[in-house]
């Protein structure tokens, strides 16, 4: 690992965040002997970020804990355009409002990861559409759009995949990475941002700005990113069966918010525990050193950390404490997720408690008899379950509330409708 004089890249490499550094001498210096603001943008695409946005979440945070300040940009400008970085086809055009209203949904959790407030290493949040808004076209070609050399906007990753599956890049697009830039060089004139975090992702983005922000105004700026975050299997961050794992409480119950981290592989502890917790590093390395069955605790402190961190402490209590009567005592704790109704199909109950994707999917599951009502499996030919008639050959009635599982880890409660 490179040796580095400041807090603040000794934290980050530590905990496994840095990918790529511009200038990591350059930037080490700077952040050994002055407080650095740096930033990352998100665009407002909906209501909440989920967890593949997390860490960069995180970064903020740790730019913070190392004394420096965080600036948080939304994307009220770009979220107009959306971001084709690695994207197979273009993001759908979101109206004005929509936009205002997810950036009002997607403020309230920073703050559980940020102290804001007007102190030098304050975290502050900001809104691109505050000068995007404002350009006039023919002055930013002149200005701006001179200093981007198509040949080389042509050359990133994120461009030639659209362009090698022969799939359309529309010029709306690929204004993007300029606008981008274009933020940069206004955050580091009216906030002295000198560095940009991201994605590995974002690199070229981030490029396009230091290099703009030097041959503009002389100033110096840099960047840095993470890894690509994968599960162990494979997959990605924040994308399950059941869709992405949302960080707001009204996109996803708290349980299952906590128990997306339960359910973490053997594999993925400690790198997660170090992205995704405050816990130090020599109790990281005990944890992630556990064997066997003992590695599920290493996984409910992950679970209770990390829940902690987005959510409270009170609901990692909660959703923990509803996981041990519903695996421990097999009863049924108060934050699994409910569904009400009166009559409903059973392949319906498992995609709208977010079990399953489909309802094939569903059907499949319940001929395989891995769907039990109140810990019995549930036969193959009934189809419905209903508290408002009495029972049948395809029909389950039910006169209180009831636990519905799939396999070990889907568990919820069936309530009648008022």
């Amino acid at each position: 690992m490179t040796e580095y004089s400041s807090d603040l890249l000794r934290l980050l490499a530590s905990r496994g965040y840095i990918h790529q550094v511009t200038d990591a001498e350059g930037l080490d210096a700077l952040a050994a002997k002055q407080i650095v603001p740096g930033y990352i943008g998100f665009d407002p695409t909906a209501p909440s970020l989920h967890v593949g946005s997390l860490v960069q979440i995180m970064l903020l945070r740790r730019l913070q804990q190392a004394g420096h300040k965080p600036i948080v940009l939304m994307g009220g400008g770009t979220g107009k355009i959306g971001d084709p970085s690695f994207k197979d086809e273009a993001r759908k055009m979101l109206t004005l409002d929509t936009i205002g209203s997810n950036i009002a949904s997607i403020k309230t959790v920073f703050e559980n990861f940020l102290t804001f407030g007007d102190g030098p290493s304050d975290a502050v949040m900001v809104d691109n559409a505050d000068w995007l808004d404002k350009l006039e076209y023919i002055p930013f070609l002149r200005d701006i759009g001179r200093h981007f050399s198509i040949n080389r906007m042509l050359s990133f990753d994120s461009v030639k995949l659209r362009l090698d599956r022969e799939q359309s890049l529309s010029f709306l697009e690929f204004n993007y990475m300029i606008l981008q830039g274009y933020d940069f060089l206004e955050l580091s004139r009216r906030a002295g941002c000198r560095l940009q975090m991201g994605g590995s992702d974002q690199w070229g983005n981030i490029v396009n700005g230091i290099e703009l922000s030097r041959r503009v105004d002389g100033t110096e700026v840099y960047g840095v990113t993470t890894p690509l975050i994968t599960t162990a299997d494979g997959g990605k961050m924040g994308k399950t069966m059941s869709g992405a794992v949302w960080l707001n409480p009204d996109q996803l119950p708290h349980y299952d918010y906590w128990q997306f981290w339960r359910n973490t592989d053997d594999r993925d502890v400690g790198r997660f525990l170090r992205l995704f917790t405050d816990l130090p590093l020599d109790e990281i390395a005990r944890l992630e050193a556990l064997e066997g069955a003992e590695i599920n605790e290493a996984k409910k402190i992950l679970a209770n950390e990390a829940t902690a961190m987005c959510r409270g402490r009170a609901a990692a209590e909660e959703a923990a404490e509803t996981a041990r009567k519903t695996f421990e005592e097999g009863a049924a704790g108060g934050a699994l997720p409910t569904l009400a109704f009166k009559r409903k199909q059973i392949a319906e109950i498992l995609v709208e408690l977010g079990f399953v994707s489909s309802k094939k999917e569903a059907f499949r599951k319940m001929s395989e008899r891995a769907v039990r009502l109140n810990g019995e499996p549930i036969a193959n030919l009934v189809r419905d379950i209903s508290f408002e008639d009495g029972p049948s050959e395809f029909t389950i009635h039910l006169t209180q509330t009831a636990t519905i599982s799939l396999g070990k880890k889907h568990h919820g409660l069936l309530t009648p409708q008022g």
